[in-house]
């Protein structure tokens, strides 16, 4: 179901929300960017929970898009 949300996106049949956008260029922003709020170097293994956090969010909102596209679906008809 992931594709066929995917390509209704695409096709521009369905309107992502700009948090989403805005979250998801974030999210590939930050973690390509050499700047980091809390250094894996100093820190270790927690240094990445920033990094995570962001795609957690983006995570969330994605799978909140892909449930509002679901219910504009038109309900299907039992045979």
């Amino acid at each position: 179901m992931w594709w066929k949300f995917l390509r209704s996106v695409k096709a521009r049949e369905h309107r992502v929300a700009p948090t989403t956008w805005v979250a998801a260029l974030a999210a590939t922003v930050y973690t390509f960017v050499p700047l980091d709020l809390i250094p894996e170097l100093v820190l270790g293994p927690l240094g990445f929970a920033d990094d995570v956090s962001i795609w957690a969010i983006f995570a969330v909102l994605l799978t909140r898009e892909k449930h509002r596209w679901q219910a504009s679906l038109p309900a299907r008809q039992s045979l």
